[in-house]
């Protein structure tokens, strides 16, 4: 039978078609209306549906959810009509999909995913069970690079340009902001047709005493071609190099190589001396030796120290994340259990190691000297350490922007290989590991210890997390850079960075304070220093988070002390015009005392419990009082009718009847026009939402403890960051900043205005 249906956008464009459908049929039943909308995506973009479908709820007394399980060409969507939930799972976040025993209720499968989401689904029949994991096994890991979700994605209701974000970030422009090129450091185009090493970037920054014939000698010498360049040069003059292991064996040397890191250690005018550091244990450094790799000998290397870090390989880190995992996944959580798995996987030691090792190098470059550093191939651990130890020595790295632009040159220039360590395609399972999440658990850790720090919250970590994974973006696709040149990324994928920039204010920390984020921070390494990442980990087992995020929290208030204090900042503008036409004598409130800061509550933006009753009471009495005494009612004022500011001074009294308003500018209005006051004091919320109590947003999304909770600065209500998606002035609001509101205040706002200006 022929279906006369519309097509559906795929990835987001899909959701937010849902949204909107379901928005216009909210006088129907929630369950209907649901199941019309995804029969609707289903006859659309067809590939399975299974009804009656058990979801099995762990760490919850209540009994399984019940409902249709449907696969599209990009999601999974399983619907609970009871609990009005919806569960959606992108096909390249399944790490793993598993038949267990068959039970008297069905066939269950359990779908596991690369954000750590586990599910177990229990299939009525044997045979849709079957059917569908052989659909998810051929689809979580597709056989080309082609097929990847980022080359059909497009962008939704932001309608962000395809180009937006892939010119953000500029390897010249960032070796610029470190002073080099210089008389010491120079810029080699040997690479530029990716001929010297093919995963490196195009423009390659070498010592400039150093001739072509060391830089071409020394390439050969080193594995996959990977010679030892600039990555970082320190305010003094220290330089941070990486690289790969030699092809010495166990008696081979290069004289161009040798010279090569002498020309480094003379780039250096602190010292002669330059430490090698080789991340990986001594024992497996000399295993590969006989593999006719391995490390340098130190008779061949004159003033050179070396040091071995003892960070394990990528097949030990893969084991450990799945022990790990295992722990998090106990059928019975019990305390012991949890943390003797927790012990088991060596997980949380292994990122110690990560962080040692970048100390280290961190306190060795502070010292002045220049570090080289490389592990096997130069593209796993040598990314992770010396990552890290940028993030501890340049407090711009520390920032949002600069967090980005460090990502961009050390992992993504340098070469990660990002589609095989995080399994984007059809590949060997071994290749496979943790190394990228590892390095993000090591920035958060140390963002732990020094909060003020970090211009970025934690919520940006697993938002660049989750989008490695999820192949959305073409930023993380390929193992180089060569291979996003070669498959054209920019032109046909949509950027990450350019994601980020529209929604910076999601990932801003309240905690930053720019005058504390100077210099070298050196984090405590003592074991008892290093916390177990429940928020990645298991952010998605509500049964064990009965609190929202203190981050979350703290931003939730500062943005709501920031709407409130530009309102108050309105309405005592407001008291003084009114004092000033009346004749009263102009008070010595709250912006008049010169030697007080300009608003409190402007400066208690790290502190929730800042906002108090008192200060809220104090809103409302004001706002009261001027609905009640304002001379522009026409109301009787009694001369004894005082308000006290939050200063403890008097900004209200005497106040006689009269007929008289002004605008924003303080000009008078005409006798009896309320419009304009009357729109300032409906504008803005006086009272928010608590995000605690917050379960749905009106479009039926869920809100739980992972999501991003927005409150509209109108009316103060809580919505899901899709819905909260217009930004308007509030007529308050003192400064006349733009704020987010919802759709349905945005349209209000827009028809107030369109009255005012007939034009």
């Amino acid at each position: 039978m022929e279906q006369n249906v519309e097509s559906v956008p795929e990835g987001d464009n899909m959701w937010l078609f849902m949204r909107d459908v379901r928005e216009t049929m909210k006088d129907q039943n929630n369950k209907t209306v649901s199941k019309k909308l995804l029969i609707y995506v289903h006859l659309s973009t067809f590939l399975s549906q299974v009804e009656n479908v058990s979801l099995v709820e762990r760490f919850s007394s209540r009994r399984n959810a019940v409902g249709p399980l449907y696969l599209t060409a990009t999601h999974v969507i399983y619907v609970d009509h009871d609990n009005k939930r919806e569960t959606w799972i992108l096909h390249s976040h399944i790490s793993s999909v598993t038949k267990l025993p068959l039970t008297p209720q069905g066939s269950p499968l359990q779908v596991r995913t690369k954000t750590f989401l586990s599910m177990t689904f229990i299939i009525p029949k044997e045979r849709d069970a079957h059917d569908l994991h052989q659909l998810l096994v051929q689809m979580c890991q597709p056989e080309s690079i082609e097929a990847l979700y980022c080359f059909r994605y497009s962008q939704g209701i932001e309608d962000l340009p395809r180009e937006a974000g892939w010119s953000l970030f500029d390897l010249k422009t960032e070796f610029e902001r470190m002073g080099v090129p210089n008389e010491t450091w120079t810029m080699t185009l040997l690479n530029k047709e990716y001929e010297l090493c093919d995963t490196y970037p195009r423009y390659l920054y070498v010592p400039a005493s150093a001739p072509t014939n060391v830089l071409i000698g020394s390439s050969r010498f080193r594995s996959r071609g990977r010679l030892p360049v600039l990555t970082y040069l320190h305010q003094n003059k220290a330089a941070l190099c990486r690289c790969s292991q030699p092809l010495s064996g166990f008696s081979a040397r290069c004289v161009e190589d040798e010279n090569l890191l002498v020309c480094v250690q003379k780039a250096n005018p602190n010292t002669a001396q330059l430490v090698v550091v080789d991340t990986r244990p001594r024992i497996n450094a000399m295993a590969n030796r006989a593999a006719g790799k391995g490390y340098e000998s130190e008779a061949n290397y004159e003033n050179t120290r070396f040091m071995f870090a003892g960070i394990d390989n990528i097949h030990v880190m893969r084991q450990s994340l799945a022990r790990l995992l295992d722990a998090c996944d106990l059928k019975t959580p019990m305390m012991g259990a949890f943390i003797n798995g927790l012990e088991g996987s060596g997980w949380l030691r292994h990122i110690k190691s990560i962080i040692d090792a970048a100390v280290s190098i961190a306190k060795t470059l502070e010292d002045g000297s220049s570090v080289l550093v490389h592990c096997s191939d130069g593209w796993d651990r040598t990314a992770q350490v010396c990552g890290l130890a940028q993030v501890l020595i340049d407090p711009y790295y520390r920032t949002l922007h600069g967090f980005q632009a460090l990502i961009a040159k050390e992992w993504l220039a340098y070469g990660h290989k990002f589609t095989d360590r995080c399994g984007h395609i059809q590949i060997d399972p071994k290749e496979i590991s943790p190394v990228f999440t590892q390095w993000l658990e090591a920035v958060w850790q140390i963002t732990q210890q020094f909060p003020a720090a970090f211009q970025f919250n934690d919520r940006l970590l697993l938002a660049i997390h989750d989008h490695v994974h999820s192949c959305q973006f073409g930023t993380f696709i390929g193992n180089c850079q060569k291979d996003r040149v070669d498959l054209r990324l920019e032109e046909k994928t949509y950027s990450f960075w350019g994601y980020i920039a529209t929604h910076m204010n999601e990932y801003l920390s309240p905690l930053y304070k720019p005058d504390l984020n100077v210099g070298f921070i050196e984090p405590n390494v003592a074991p008892q220093t290093f916390k177990f990442w429940r928020e990645l980990y298991c952010r998605w087992e509500s049964g064990l988070h009965p609190r929202e995020s203190l981050s979350d929290l703290m931003v939730a208030a500062k943005s709501h002390l920031n709407s409130l204090d530009d309102h108050i900042r309105l309405l005592h503008k407001r008291i003084k015009l009114s004092e000033q036409k009346l004749g009263t004598p102009v008070n010595n409130g709250l912006h008049d005392n010169k030697n007080k800061k300009e608003s409190s509550v402007l400066y208690l933006t790290d502190n929730r419990l800042s906002y108090s009753k008192p200060l809220q009471n104090e809103v409302n009495l004001k706002l009261k009082h001027t609905i009640e005494y304002d001379p522009l009612m026409n109301n009787h004022v009694d001369v004894d009718k005082t308000v006290v500011g939050i200063d403890g001074h008097r900004t209200w009294g005497c106040l006689e009847e009269k007929g008289d308003s002004f605008d924003s500018d303080g000009q008078f209005l005409e006798d009896g026009n309320m419009d304009t006051l009357i729109d300032e004091l409906e504008s803005v919320a006086i009272e928010w939402k608590s995000v605690r109590g917050a379960k749905e947003c009106p479009c039926s999304t869920p809100l739980d403890f992972a999501t991003r909770k927005s409150h509209c600065w109108r009316c103060g209500e809580i919505y899901c960051s899709r819905c909260l998606d217009q930004w308007v002035t509030l007529p308050g609001h003192m400064s006349q900043k733009q704020s987010p509101v919802c759709r349905q205040c945005y349209r209000v706002i827009v028809k107030s205005n369109s009255l005012e200006s007939p034009e």
